[in-house]
């Protein structure tokens, strides 16, 4: 039931895919989804929250201008997502990062993983069996939501650290958890199918029938990604320099190794993010350009996928049943992640930061945890496969609205956003003024690098010696600017003139056309130094009043210690 569908005219409706549609069903998306992410930004929200929003107002709980069967036929977006999400996780496991945090890695992924699984498992089958008062079905369902609880979704949580600009221990760990503890769900769901069917008398496969088919699943998938990992490393090294070329061909083989995994029945996810973990360790470095290239080519795919995984839920079939089982399941998943997070932190010694927040880094659920639903609902189509579906849609929707901002907050806590960045993004916002103070060169009166116009060849000489400054700005009687002194400037003067006490800076400076002011952003500045030949400019304000002057070694020298400032306090939080 839908209460806004009877409202809209049948043309805002998508029923079938063509050409015409898909392209305006795309804009459609990919428009509302970034006004949508944009706006719950400016909220202080994740933006991915708002695709989400968006999503379920335009999809199946709201005015369903995407129709169920649409949203099917667009399932290769998500799985192209997913699958780029996991090859820029893979990016992110360097051997030497897993050799330093391995222990903290393995130990707290046990134990965030297998914690929720016994805590969502007894206290849904004991909720179960107070209204079904059937335990073998109340076993089923407790067990299978149990080792669903485990999963944790990668896209939601990255998005957030990628917009945050995070690095530092606790980043490491969720990047290394959110991609591994897939992986233990398989496993955990593989052993509960088996306890469930043979529970609930639907026992079409044996135990070691469906071990075999998850060996497959994992180690299948890691040697496919291995292997064209190993190709498109050797295809970049030897025929490629363009970036446009290189980035057709990650692109392409990420996409090669998303159909191949969905023709052979096989995991995208860790097959591209063992395409990631190769490119990253074992590739020539000349090939590392290549996880930049593929994060720029990203946003869209991301705003497209959580457009549609809000689209995918409807809020209007949830019972009184589903309905408490879904909140119990929130909790106790909630509550075992924290547990596990915290004691598995504590036993490998991890730092404060990770055993203080991680546990709020852990609650989105969704790609993973969706498919083993649905797997469920299939395997368990006359029992509880419905009832499964239908809880970890509803949960879904809650943890992907909340996840994300308790991400934010950990992080924010943790101290570490916007460490992540370069000497290029320092760049993109600092001004004039911060680099011309902390002693770099000060835009003051008493500053060595401003001189009049009568000051003294020797004075100046003598401030040359004494002082960092390689340039020197000369002001007239109003205090405004009559010309620049270089170093090199004046080395020719005193090859080509004698040398005279009575010579004054006025006699040696040469006419400078060109100022900036304090509020002129630093790329702007550099574009000034090479347009004019030059590594020095005046600093003016607005009335032309003579402030100082700004070098291009200060600069460089400015942005190299921010830098530094950056690594230290990423090296104090581990």
């Amino acid at each position: 039931m839908n209460i806004f569908a009877d409202f809209l005219p049948e043309f805002m409706h998508f029923n079938a895919i063509d050409g015409a549609n898909l392209i305006l069903l795309l804009s459609i998306i990919l428009l509302l989804g970034a006004m949508g992410g944009r706006l719950f930004q400016k909220l202080k929200i994740p933006q991915v929250v708002g695709y989400i929003v968006i999503g379920i107002i335009i999809g199946q709980s709201g005015l369903q201008l995407l129709r169920k069967e649409v949203i099917t036929a667009l399932d290769p977006v998500s799985q192209v997502a997913l699958s780029l999400i996991g090859f820029l996780i893979g990016g992110e496991l360097k051997i030497g990062v897993l050799k330093k945090y391995g222990k903290q890695f393995i130990g707290i992924l046990l134990f965030e993983a297998i914690i929720p699984f016994i805590v969502v498992s007894i206290i849904v089958t004991l909720v179960s069996y107070l209204f079904t008062k059937d335990l073998n079905v109340s076993i089923a369902l407790g067990i299978i939501l149990g080792s669903i609880s485990s999963a944790t979704a990668p896209a939601a949580t990255t998005d957030v650290l990628r917009e945050n600009r995070t690095r530092g221990p606790l980043t490491t760990t969720v990047l290394g958890i959110v991609a591994m503890d897939d992986a233990v769900a398989l496993i955990l769901y593989a052993f509960s199918s088996s306890i469930a069917s043979a529970l609930l008398g639907n026992t079409n496969s044996s135990l070691g029938a469906q071990l075999l088919h998850l060996c497959y699943d994992v180690f299948g998938s890691i040697l496919l990604g291995s292997v064209i990992g190993f190709l498109l490393s050797r295809f970049i090294k030897n025929v490629m320099t363009d970036e446009g070329r290189i980035l057709a061909f990650s692109l392409g083989s990420i996409f090669l190794s998303t159909g191949i995994c969905t023709l052979i029945d096989m995991d995208n996810i860790l097959a591209a993010m063992s395409i990631g973990f190769f490119m990253v360790n074992f590739a020539p470095v000349k090939t590392r350009p290549t996880f930049s290239l593929v994060e720029k080519f990203t946003p869209p795919i991301y705003v497209l996928f959580f457009v549609l995984v809000g689209a995918k839920l409807n809020i209007w079939n949830v019972t009184i049943f589903v309905g408490v089982i879904a909140l119990i399941y929130i909790a106790c998943r909630t509550i075992g992640k924290t547990i596990g997070a915290r004691m598995g932190s504590r036993i490998t010694k991890a730092p404060e930061t990770v055993r203080k927040y991680l546990p709020w880094c852990l609650l989105s659920q969704a790609g993973v945890a969706i498919g083993l639903s649905i797997a469920a609902g299939q395997t368990y189509s006359d029992t509880i496969g419905s009832t499964i579906i239908l809880i970890i849609t509803a949960t879904t929707f809650v943890v992907q609205l909340l996840g994300p901002v308790c991400v934010k907050y950990a992080v924010n806590h943790a101290g570490e956003c916007n460490l992540d960045i370069c000497e290029e993004d320092i760049m993109k916002t600092c001004k004039v003024s911060e680099v011309t103070s902390g002693g770099i060169s000060i835009c003051d009166e008493a500053s060595p690098a401003i001189v009049t116009d009568t000051t003294s060849l020797h004075e100046i000489l003598d401030s040359f010696s004494h002082n960092h400054n390689l340039n020197y700005v000369v002001k007239n009687g109003e205090g405004k600017l009559s010309g620049i002194i270089t170093l090199d400037h004046l080395k020719e003067c005193l090859q080509m003139m004698d040398f005279s006490e009575g010579l004054m800076a006025m006699d040696i400076l040469e006419p400078c056309p060109v100022t900036c002011n304090p509020d002129m952003l630093i790329p702007d500045v550099l574009k000034q130094f090479d347009e004019n030949d030059t590594e020095a400019l005046p600093i003016t304000d607005e009335n032309g009043m003579l402030l100082g002057v700004i070098e291009k070694p200060a600069v460089d020298h400015y942005l190299h210690a921010k830098v530094m400032e950056l690594h230290k306090k990423i090296a104090s939080l581990g």
